[in-house]
């Protein structure tokens, strides 16, 4: 893996050594090459969340799980370094888009986006809009055709094109502080809270 060699979608790739100081950590805290769901929130001080944000989290860890065996190896690991630490942000609403698709049927709808935020706010602490405002906001802005649905287009050319929109959602979905956490071996705040400037500190 060269340093300017590309991963799908256009993202560029984590460079080898610094893939190489990745697979140190990760085997380092995982001899067995997996990390579990239960791993996964202890190394971001997830524990003790309630109902919902707990339910976040679990998503987040199975979007990462691409191969659906309950567990993340360093492929899939690295994967999701690259993506939140050199997505392009195409690649970022691509995933945030399959977050929201909570039943994966290819579309969103308002009960979905209603969920996943009030998850998001839960983890994340207060945010500027309310999960209902947000979601009315999103489908008033994106959904063109008034279907009461979003396909991933429509998320994706809406929000792109909508900067104050594109702002609210990176925002919402802020894991600077889990690659500072991986990278580092630091600790979340006290809360274990995701720390909340996303798009500044990972593109």
């Amino acid at each position: 893996m060269g340093n300017n060699e590309s991963i799908a979608g256009g993202q560029k790739a984590v460079p080898a050594k610094e893939t190489y100081v990745w697979y140190k950590k990760f085997m380092r805290e995982y001899p067995s090459g997996l990390q579990t769901l239960h791993e996964f929130k202890t190394l971001l001080g997830l524990q003790g969340l309630n109902q919902k944000a707990n339910q976040h989290v679990d998503q987040v860890y199975n979007t990462f799980d691409m191969n659906k065996d309950g567990f993340i190896d360093f492929l899939e690991f690295i994967a999701a370094i690259n993506l939140v630490v050199r997505g392009k942000m195409e690649q970022k609403l691509k995933w945030y888009f399959k977050l929201y698709d909570a039943d994966g049927n290819g579309s969103i709808d308002k009960k979905e986006l209603l969920n996943i935020f009030m998850a998001v706010q839960a983890l994340n602490g207060q945010q500027t809009l309310s999960p209902e405002e947000f979601t009315n906001l999103v489908f008033h802005k994106i959904d063109k055709n008034n279907d009461g649905e979003l396909t991933l287009e429509e998320f994706i050319n809406g929000t792109e094109e909508d900067q104050d929109l594109l702002a609210i959602v990176s925002k919402s979905f802020d894991f600077s502080s889990v690659q500072k956490i991986i990278y580092n071996g630091n600790q979340p705040d006290t809360e274990g809270r995701f720390s909340s400037n996303l798009v500044t500190r990972l593109i």
